[in-house]
């Protein structure tokens, strides 16, 4: 696939959000970077985030939250963007279902998760050199969001890793009339998505990378960066071994978005999870 355009234009707002936010000062200083290009900071703050940026010590003041709506709204906005720059099956079903779609975001009272405190930082810092648009509204939107573990597997059989290691939050549902989801999905690095099916058509487009991904079980995993998509046909086998890198990725379900998946079980997981650096890995 040949690369993708990256973002040239942080909005102010999703630029001040990501200097609030706790995490590696080189994102902070693409972000005040971003202020400093459309004229919102002066050339000497400009050099103190360029200056902090070389030690993660500089302390910022709180910004204010951003309101819920406006904020949910910009980050389907640069989900939408993002999408609409990659190729690949089921992107026009996605892009189709946020268009028909965004009118409803998904606001219900939002919910914190462990996973997101220990996870989604580093995963931003891993996107913000290239996405920084992206990364902003992220991170301006997380707070707002209801991050929860799926709990439609069997604990014993998905693996207390993941069980524990993983949160989603959606963006957009509008099930039952529309039957379609837009959400991030994060994972903890080295973790293994067990192998599953389920009837939605389903797009991941990861933000972060590489990671290991197979579409059968026993079937060697193939090594994959950001920012390539995985289209799932209908009940298409597949499962995710996470990097070192914290996964990262917006999905998209088409349909069928209430029916639960079933995981697919294999004999070599014992082998994959006991090994991140797993030799079944082959070149993309």
């Amino acid at each position: 696939m040949m690369d993708t355009p990256r973002d040239t234009v942080m909005p102010p707002d999703a630029a001040r959000a990501l200097l609030a936010m706790p995490g590696p000062g080189r994102v902070r200083y693409g972000a005040a970077m971003a202020l400093w290009q459309a004229g919102q900071m002066n050339a000497d703050e400009l050099e103190r985030f360029r200056v902090a940026a070389a030690h993660d010590r500089l302390i910022l003041a709180q910004a204010p939250p951003p309101d819920a709506a406006a904020a949910l709204s910009v980050v389907i906005d640069a989900a939408d963007h993002y999408l609409a720059a990659l190729a690949g099956p089921g992107l026009a079903e996605v892009r189709a279902g946020i268009a028909t779609s965004r009118a409803r975001p998904y606001l219900p009272p939002p919910q914190t998760h462990p996973v997101v405190a220990a996870h989604l930082a580093p995963a931003l810092a891993a996107l913000a050199p290239e996405r920084p648009a992206l990364a902003a509204a992220i991170a301006a939107a997380a707070a707002h969001l209801r991050w929860q573990s799926y709990d439609g597997y069997l604990r014993d059989v998905i693996g207390a890793g993941f069980a524990d290691g993983h949160a989603f939050a959606p963006l957009i549902v509008a099930a039952p009339d529309h039957d379609f989801e837009l959400g991030l999905f994060l994972i903890a690095p080295h973790l293994f998505y067990r192998d599953h099916h389920h009837p939605a058509p389903e797009l991941y487009a990861p933000l972060t990378g590489p990671h290991g991904w197979r579409f059968g079980p026993g079937r060697p995993l193939v090594m994959r960066a950001a920012h390539r998509p995985v289209w799932n046909d209908p009940h298409r086998p597949h499962a995710t071994l996470v990097g070192s890198v914290p996964f990262l990725c917006l999905y998209g379900w088409t349909r069928d978005i209430d029916h639960a998946a079933q995981v697919i079980v294999s004999d070599d997981w014992p082998q994959i999870e006991s090994a991140p650096g797993n030799p079944a890995r082959q070149p993309p």
